[in-house]
């Protein structure tokens, strides 16, 4: 088993890759720590997981308040001693042209996409250090290289998020803590579902768009992110540091004749 006994805490793992990823990490034996804003889908995730014999703990939290992940924080410390795995997971989308955000929504994205990663990591460094172990998987995004029209906001929160694994990799490589960032394409969740019905009148016509963006021509699966999860958060990976991780359907790097 892959993850045999470690302890991993997924934020946003009620639903989508958060969720996919909870359920895959189980199976390769880990502890999973299940985090959400939503009881409801929270309990559930970690629900299914016992059911199927695995071992999770849910955690009700909110990623933008510092109080909620130094509370979330302490209560693995307390029953399990450490984290070995932070999975940032949690994260919203944006949609429209700079000029048409309303600055709420701009707040509240980069609350959610930045800030959230920096508190949880904040709440859960400490305890790495002092053990000299751990391993952070940072939720970026393929817009973190590409220009997207209406996109903005979200862009910016991913491209800082990249930004930021670089750097923390080099503050924290001298404590064993490996630091990388998984950058998705376009994946089917009810992430991709809400965009589609924000941006597009027609939401099957929106559906076509992406996936023309797409050298494979569909979109990617949940599964297709918690399998690259799996390899940063396993030993498999244990010379990747700081790293940017494309599973991105060929968007990126590819373009179609």
């Amino acid at each position: 088993m892959r993850l045999q006994d470690k302890v991993c805490l997924i934020t946003g793992s009620g639903s989508g890759i958060g969720q996919s990823t909870a359920f895959l990490f189980a199976s390769e034996r880990a502890v999973v720590i299940v985090n959400d804003r939503d009881e409801a889908k929270g309990r559930e995730t970690a629900r299914q997981i016992e059911a199927e014999g695995g071992e999770a703990m849910f955690v009700q939290g909110d990623v933008t308040s510092e109080r909620e992940m130094e509370a979330l924080a302490e209560a693995v410390l307390m029953k399990y001693g450490r984290v070995d795995v932070l999975f940032n997971n949690a994260g919203i989308s944006g949609v429209g042209a700079l000029h048409e955000v309303e600055e709420e929504a701009w707040d509240r994205i980069m609350a959610v996409n930045i800030k959230g990663v920096y508190l949880a990591s904040k709440a859960v460094l400490p305890s790495m250090m002092e053990r000299r172990s751990g391993t952070i998987i940072n939720m970026s995004s393929c817009i973190a290289e590409i220009g997207l029209a209406r996109r903005a906001s979200y862009a910016a929160t991913k491209g800082a998020v990249l930004a930021m694994t670089k750097s923390m990799q080099v503050d924290y490589a001298p404590y064993n803590i490996r630091v990388n960032a998984l950058l998705p394409g376009t994946i089917l969740t009810p992430f991709v579902e809400d965009y589609l019905r924000k941006s597009y009148p027609d939401p099957e016509e929106g559906m076509a768009t992406l996936r023309s963006r797409q050298l494979s021509g569909e979109l990617g699966r949940p599964g297709d992110v918690a399998n690259a999860a799996l390899f940063l958060a396993s030993d498999e990976s244990k010379f990747m540091m700081g790293s940017p991780l494309y599973i991105d359907g060929g968007v990126v790097f590819g373009k179609n004749a």
